[in-house]
């Protein structure tokens, strides 16, 4: 007989021979099992435990501590938003689920009016895991509500900074994208509030900024 017909002959064999096993009715020594509802399993073993959050969200980008109140703030996770507590951080609210990015690479507190918050979308690293953002995001009311102040093609906000002394002066590091050049990269500065941005620092289509330090006995030296 041919090898072919053998095999197929072999085949049609075990189909045939071999009843079908439904799984969840028959136990492994062929013996019916038992069929409790649900409602009657005892479940109290399983209990909730943290599985996380390090691959479930987690990453903690940016943490920023109100200037008169240090049990408010303000956490940017890498893949989940912006979390704000009021208590030391005994309890969390999410303020940020409402926007349409879930990556966060830097948060800042306005330190002249505390109520204004900037948050710069977009994990700030370099990760094959980074989820990218949409620009950056101002907040009036203390993260109630959020407006896009622009820089959408940065997609990974590293730092910010709001003059001391100026509400309306702020710098931002954009890493700009991770794969591929061009996008918005380097470093921006707006003198009104984030209505216009001017890049005050590039070095091509492939540099970005990573991070920006003010010297505090002399705000103007970066």
């Amino acid at each position: 007989m041919h090898r072919t017909s053998i095999a197929t002959a072999l085949l049609l064999g075990l189909t045939i021979g071999f009843p079908t096993l439904h799984l969840g009715s028959v136990t492994p020594a062929g013996v019916a099992a038992a069929q409790t509802p649900i409602s009657n399993v005892d479940l109290s073993g399983l209990e909730w435990r943290n599985i996380g959050p390090a691959i479930n969200s987690g990453r903690i980008s940016d943490i920023a501590i109100h200037p008169e109140d240090p049990h408010l703030m303000y956490i940017g996770v890498g893949s989940g938003g912006v979390w704000k507590t009021t208590n030391a951080g005994t309890t969390w609210d999410p303020i940020f689920d409402r926007q349409a990015p879930h990556s966060l690479g830097s948060v800042a507190i306005d330190p002249s009016a505390p109520d204004i918050i900037w948050v710069g979308t977009g994990e700030n690293h370099g990760g094959r895991h980074n989820g990218f953002g949409d620009g950056i995001y101002k907040s009036t009311d203390g993260g109630r509500t959020w407006t896009n102040m622009g820089l959408r093609a940065s997609e990974h906000l590293s730092t910010i900074i709001v003059h001391p002394d100026d509400s309306d002066v702020v710098w931002v590091a954009a890493q700009g994208p991770l794969w591929s050049s061009g996008g918005e990269r380097g470093l921006y500065k707006t003198t009104d509030g984030g209505e216009n941005w001017e890049k005050v620092l590039a070095e091509g289509p492939w540099t970005g900024v990573t991070d920006i330090v003010m010297d505090p006995r002399d705000l103007d030296r970066l």
